[in-house]
């Protein structure tokens, strides 16, 4: 099939890479505009962008898609089959929507209709899910509403934060866009519709993965344990909080049983127990902060300016104080 492949991240590179590599030909990619994206105020190609010039694959950047008569024209001139989209960026119009033979298909990284929206991963991981997974839907104007041709559902493993799962649902968004363009191509003779399944159908709440703003960063000690960790591993690793006046990136902590807390002769001042404070060091491990409930130990962190540290060298860097707090 002729393809035109749209989108912009990273995310998307695994899918625009196996559809490149197949026997289907890409002809064209439609990525978000360049930007400036380092200090000095470069224009920087998205990574797929990027991608497709290094394999010689056309690429077109457009500032504003809908009512570009121009940029639709060239769509129309292209007579390709399918548009693939993965994390384009952009809500595509109708008139858009309506310009490939057979359809236009969208990769989304949550069990729809859950997580519908820009954040789906983050919001998958700071809720507690215990799946995730991704679904190939047919484009709609409406955001993350059209019906499924195909899904996977794969599990949150206690050690995912972030990057390993974006990682994962990467991948399998590619080989998934593989197996739903050969089922496309076995039931090009019948009504499209039939071989469909409605997301209402699938009996899930609705639910909707907001963009992630600069406040949901900030560590909230007022929270227990396990929702603390799930914000450093949904926002992986740019969950912060304040150290002294400055930022302080929170990578990695161990929630401290109740047994550790009270047995082990680690300094620990069981009366400093407002949220956020320091109340002692675990030698060779980590600084033990309390919470809501029972305390975590912080075990790698980055402080402004500095590079990651862990465990000794954290705590020689951060020369911790019991009775000092950190703030949100």
């Amino acid at each position: 099939m002729r393809i035109i492949f749209w989108g912009t991240p990273e995310y998307s590179v695994a899918s625009l890479n196996i559809l490149n590599k197949s026997d289907h030909e890409v002809i064209a990619v439609i990525s978000q505009p360049d930007k400036k994206r380092s200090r000095g105020k470069k224009l920087v190609p998205s990574p797929v962008k990027a991608f497709a010039n290094n394999e010689k694959i056309p690429v077109l950047t457009p500032k504003i898609i809908k009512g570009n008569n121009d940029f639709i024209n060239e769509l129309k001139s292209l007579y390709c089959d399918l548009f693939i989209v993965i994390a384009y960026g952009k809500i595509l119009p109708k008139e858009i929507l309506e310009i490939p033979k057979f359809g236009c298909w969208n990769a989304h990284a949550s069990l729809l209709p859950t997580w519908r929206g820009a954040a789906p991963i983050q919001w998958s991981i700071l809720e507690g899910d215990d799946f995730s997974g991704v679904g190939i839907m047919q484009m709609e104007e409406t955001l993350d509403t059209g019906d499924l041709l195909l899904e996977k559902k794969i599990k949150i493993e206690d050690d995912d934060h972030l990057i390993s799962l974006t990682e994962k649902l990467s991948n399998l968004s590619a080989k998934l866009f593989m197996e739903a363009i050969s089922k496309l191509e076995i039931n090009l003779d019948k009504n499209i519709n039939s071989i469909l399944t409605k997301q209402k159908s699938l009996g899930r709440e609705i639910k909707y993965a907001r963009m992630i703003n600069k406040e949901d960063y900030k560590i909230d000690w007022e929270k227990n344990p396990i929702e603390i960790s799930r914000k450093i591993k949904g926002l992986y690793p740019r969950a912060n909080t304040t150290f002294r006046g400055k930022n302080l990136k929170i990578i990695k902590i161990r929630m401290l049983r109740s047994s550790e807390f009270t047995n082990k002769n680690n300094n620990l001042n069981s009366d400093l127990l407002k949220p956020g404070t320091i109340i002692g060091v675990i030698e060779n491990e980590g600084i033990v902060i309390s919470t809501k409930t029972n305390p975590i130990i912080l075990l790698e962190a980055k402080l402004e300016g500095k590079n990651i540290s862990s465990k000794m060298q954290l705590i020689q860097q951060l020369q911790p104080i019991v009775g000092e707090k950190f703030s949100d």
